[in-house]
């Protein structure tokens, strides 16, 4: 088994690992640290949850102590490009908690806060910056940082990045750095376009994948739950009265939604917070802390946060929604499963969402297991892939009566079996007509 001692790392950085308590390096910190410290170029194909910030962190922080020097002001040396605020917080923390014993100067660069203490941050000079695009081509543009000595980039979770729309900012980034550099390529997809600028930037670089592209982690259970639309708030409810449910984050598209279904669990005595691009960076930062310290059991979200919520111990990932782009599902149930750990995944999902959890499968390659949760009086959406061919009768043995002139949606509803139903609210499972079966979570 390879150890951190054998990765060529200096004993200043093999101590704080060891404070830190790391033991052994994960598949891609093992794969990727030897090539990283030999100055190549890295494409890393990673789900979150990995260890890829440690895989990226740790060889700069290498490099670091192998030139030791004083910050040029408005210079730095390494440029980690990440999508959020709150991944760029958490990777910055990392470097510092790798680096405790020698302290390089880290800085954090994105929106939502004051200009003056960044402006006075950059004054200094850094050895290390993480920032988010736009926020970072501000001070760019206004000559308070600049790029020409800088000898590290890395790109964390582009695909992210393209899903924001921040491929023109980064490259007009990369166009001010010098073009003699170390260039990381992080992503746990690979679009067109993606692939497109990792060609680009990229130069003869080290492919490392710890998982083939857009497959969801081994650990995670996962189970999809047919639900009326009106009913996924009780569902919900029901769901997280669970007390296996330790720690859960619940996605949904919009922003509002989020602070919706957030104010619903408050009203079922069900501590939760929201979380997403319209709260405050103290509001957001306050939320992760809380939800990471244990006083809030369940953190809301939506996508744009879903790369930036670094937790670990999150026993579920529950979707109240599905996401619009299959590949979002990925990373939403990359919440969970992390550091080593077992997790599951709950999706609630309506008639109008059928279309989505296709797509999903399809990406994924798995079907996912299901419970039928849809009231009797529910409608039933028509799966016409799944559509079962029945011949027809002939003419002269076609019924006479009542039933002659019914509409064709009426004859086809005669002897269908019973839509299967459960009592709202009490957690049993629903009841199939004899001869059916129901698939349970396990």
């Amino acid at each position: 088994m390879t150890k951190f001692t054998d990765l060529g790392l200096a004993e200043i950085l093999l101590r704080a690992l060891t404070h830190e308590g790391y033991e052994t390096p994960t598949p891609i910190q093992a794969q990727a640290i030897p090539s990283l410290l030999k100055g190549r170029d890295l494409l890393g194909i990673a789900q979150t949850g990995t260890g890829k910030t440690a895989a990226f962190a740790l060889p700069i922080l290498q490099r670091l102590l192998d030139d030791r020097r004083r910050p040029v002001p408005n210079t730095t040396r390494a440029l980690i490009l990440a999508p959020t605020r709150e991944l760029a917080a958490q990777i910055a923390d990392s470097f510092r908690a790798y680096g405790q014993f020698f302290r390089p100067a880290v800085g954090v660069i994105v929106g939502g806060v004051s200009h003056g203490p960044q402006i006075e941050m950059l004054a200094r000079g850094l050895d290390v910056l993480v920032a988010t695009p736009g926020r970072l081509l501000d001070h760019l543009r206004s000559g308070r940082l600049k790029l020409a000595t800088t000898e590290v980039i890395v790109l964390d979770e582009a695909d992210h990045m393209l899903d924001l729309g921040f491929v023109v900012p980064i490259r007009q980034i990369v166009a001010k750095l010098p073009k003699i550099r170390q260039n990381l390529f992080f992503s746990a997809t690979m679009p067109k376009e993606i692939a497109g600028l990792a060609g680009d930037m990229l130069k003869d670089p080290v492919h490392v994948s710890v998982a083939p592209a857009a497959t969801t982690a081994e650990r995670v259970e996962q189970h999809v739950y047919f639900v009326d639309g009106g009913g996924k708030r009780d569902l919900l409810v029901e769901l997280l009265q669970n007390p296996d449910i330790s720690r859960a984050i619940v996605f949904t598209r919009t922003k509002r939604g989020a602070d919706r279904v957030a104010q619903h669990l408050d009203h079922a005595s069900i501590g939760a917070a929201a979380i997403h691009g319209n709260k405050s960076q103290s509001q957001r930062l306050r939320a992760l802390k809380d939800f990471r310290d244990g006083r809030t059991r369940v953190l809301v979200a939506t996508d744009i946060a879903a790369r930036g919520i670094d937790v670990d111990a999150v026993s579920h990932v529950v979707n109240f929604e599905l996401p619009e782009v299959p590949e979002a599902y990925v990373h939403r149930i990359g919440r969970t499963a992390r550091a080593g750990a077992a997790g599951r995944a709950i999706s609630l999902c309506d008639n109008a969402e059928r279309p989505l959890l296709r797509a999903i499968e399809k990406l994924t390659r798995q079907s996912i297991e299901n419970t039928d949760r849809r009231t009797a009086g529910g409608a039933r959406y028509e799966d016409p892939e799944q559509e079962v061919r029945r011949p027809r009768p002939q003419q002269h043995h076609r019924p006479q009566g009542a039933g002659a002139g019914a509409p064709r949606a009426a004859q086809h509803a005669q002897g269908r079996p019973q839509a299967a139903t459960a009592p709202r609210g009490t957690g049993q499972p629903a009841r199939r007509p004899q001869g059916g079966a129901t698939r349970r979570p396990a």
